[in-house]
């Protein structure tokens, strides 16, 4: 909460144009009576990830019997599990920062100040982009169930290190097993496709940044397979030429 807090501020006063609070508060009905059409779409898509990770998941898991990580390893051999032989304490604690505060305070954080800032296309932009990769990851992260790297190795989790007991509210909002494609990869690229729309170019390298170290966060802290990081960054692609596609068409 205190993390939040501190990047909130910082963030309010470097990231937001400088006129953005002298707008008349008269119009900001008429802009969240536009936006909350996209918000309620954003719900929809929270609320059915965390039906998937807390009931489902376990279910269809159970059904299907099967854990295909097997076949990802004998891609990979032991790369990622490599880099978890490896860990530094600054590096750790500098990807656990990226991984559990900077990347979720920016999705949040993005959906605020395209609100305030009224910038529609960009919100179209996430919002579509955003229904289209949770379908399209949904049927893996059910049928395909990939143990992330630690997990199979029985290693030490860098989270719990760093900030202990973290994982009884991390696995709240995923599960051990939605490793392929890789949403928090396809993700950061989502805030850098829907930022790039606002010329908000303090905004953009944020958001460069961030997707950058969340790529090596979830490979350095032997989360996810560098399969799992292609998956995700080939459906962050396919679904941005699909929406732009359509918002072209429409």
């Amino acid at each position: 909460m205190f993390l939040n807090l501190i990047l909130l501020i910082t963030c309010l006063i470097v990231l937001f144009p400088k006129n953005t609070w002298k707008k008349p508060l008269r119009g900001y009905p008429t802009i969240l009576a536009y936006h909350s059409v996209y918000l309620g779409l954003i719900v929809m898509v929270v609320f059915l990830h965390l039906l998937e990770v807390n009931i489902l998941d376990g279910v269809i898991t159970d059904i299907i019997g099967m854990n295909f990580t097997s076949s990802i390893l004998f891609i990979e051999d032991g790369v990622v599990h490599w880099f978890s032989q490896q860990w530094t304490p600054v590096l750790v604690y500098f990807f656990v920062f990226i991984y559990i505060g900077l990347y979720p305070f920016l999705l949040w954080f993005t959906i605020l100040y395209l609100i305030i800032v009224d910038e529609r296309k960009a919100m179209k932009t996430f919002t579509y982009s955003l229904v289209g990769m949770y379908a399209i990851a949904l049927p893996f992260y059910l049928f395909i169930p990939i143990t992330n790297v630690y997990s199979y190795y029985g290693t030490s989790s860098a989270l719990n290190m760093v900030l202990p007991s973290i994982e009884h509210v991390f696995y709240t909002t995923t599960t051990n097993n939605n490793c392929f494609p890789s949403l928090h990869v396809a993700m950061s690229l989502l805030l850098v496709k829907t930022v790039s729309s606002t010329n908000n170019k303090r905004f953009i390298y944020v958001t460069y940044f961030c997707a950058i170290c969340v790529i090596c966060s979830v490979i350095y802290l032997a989360i996810h397979w560098i399969t799992d990081v292609i998956g995700g960054i080939l459906l962050a692609l396919g679904v941005f030429y699909l929406v732009q596609h359509f918002m072209k068409e429409t």
